[in-house]
């Protein structure tokens, strides 16, 4: 049985101008894309077979990687269950010039390994923690995991978030667009690659933070994700974004994935996400947001769900960036 540490993958990327969003620094959409390669490669190897991304975790940019230096990706598989594998991953943002490291993220995935009829199939292999430290991993790993289920059963029984649609928005602030599925779109028989539609759904909501801006954004975090269903080639897939909340120099998105059969009508349900964005003035720093008051009982309704998620954001950032200065002081 292999360890932890044994299936671990390493991504290597070079930044290029082609990869950036606001200018100088890697598009948020694109890292989503590159962790979600990252994850799916390390999975795949130890499900021996397709494996398909079932949720995410939220998901804080610590640090911005800069055009120029080199993001490394490191993801390891940390638990194993009858047919799902969670993922962690890891990046840093490298400067050649100087050699230093920066950390910024940590995401943890959860993949399940389908077969070609795209139904759940037993992992064959197991993984053994070879020390304390992995033992550690693990354990967490289970913690998070019935966490998850916790937040499925909430949802179901609540449908917080679900049932919200961004049609329901000021039309001044909301957003979509429409795309078609290719076959380059995908990386296992005809299902979408889930980074790629990341990152269309980063893109839809930072389009919209710049209209409402009139400024560069910058992603700081994307909120925990669950998927519905797969997306298949030659289906159209929409975004629907609409503003939540606005705060001093952030602002909360809400992002409705549908995907449509063209030639029979059927629309479902994909993914919903809550994503972050931060003002950035010329200098690439925090800018104020235009001042936003909600009007109507939705949008105020809107917005003070988003404070509640807004406050376990700050939280959740402040735990983990002690987490990343106890692991470099150690």
């Amino acid at each position: 049985m292999p360890s932890i540490a044994e299936t671990a993958v390493e991504m290597i990327e070079w930044v290029f101008p082609e990869h950036a969003g606001a200018p100088g620094q890697i598009h948020g959409g694109r890292m989503m894309e590159w962790i979600t390669k990252a994850g799916t490669m390390a999975a795949a190897r130890v499900a021996r077979g397709t494996v398909l991304l079932g949720a995410t975790d939220d998901i804080d940019f610590l640090h911005s990687v800069r055009v120029g230096e080199i993001a490394i990706l490191r993801a390891q598989v940390e638990y194993v269950g009858t047919s799902s594998l969670e993922v962690g991953v890891r990046v840093w943002a490298e400067n050649v010039a100087t050699g230093e490291r920066a950390v910024t993220l940590n995401s943890h995935l959860v993949f399940v390994k389908v077969g070609d009829d795209l139904r759940p199939r037993p992992v064959p292999a197991r993984i053994e923690p070879r020390d304390a430290a992995e033992a550690a991993l693990a354990e967490a790993a289970r913690a998070r995991r019935a966490q998850r289920l916790a937040r499925l059963a909430d949802k179901a029984a609540r449908r917080e978030g679900e049932a919200d649609d961004p049609a329901d928005v000021d039309p001044a602030w909301r957003f979509g667009s429409t795309r078609s599925v290719l076959p380059e779109d995908a990386l296992f028989g005809t299902t979408m690659f889930v980074g790629k539609m990341l990152m269309a759904l980063d893109e839809a909501g930072g389009i919209l933070s710049m209209r409402y801006c009139r400024g560069f954004v910058m992603t700081a975090c994307v909120d925990a994700m669950d998927f519905y269903s797969p997306i298949f080639t030659h289906e159209v897939v929409t975004f629907k974004a609409g503003l939540n909340h606005v705060g001093t120099s952030s602002l909360e998105v809400g992002v409705k994935v549908l995907a449509e059969v063209p030639w029979t009508g059927e629309v479902r349900h994909a993914c919903s996400a809550f994503l972050t964005f931060v003002h950035l003035g010329t200098d690439l720093r925090p800018r104020p947001c235009p001042p936003f008051t909600p009007t109507t009982a939705d949008a105020r309704r809107r917005w003070e769900a988003a404070l509640g998620r807004r406050a376990r954001r700050l939280e959740r950032v402040k735990r983990l960036k002690a987490t990343v200065a106890d692991a470099a002081v150690k």
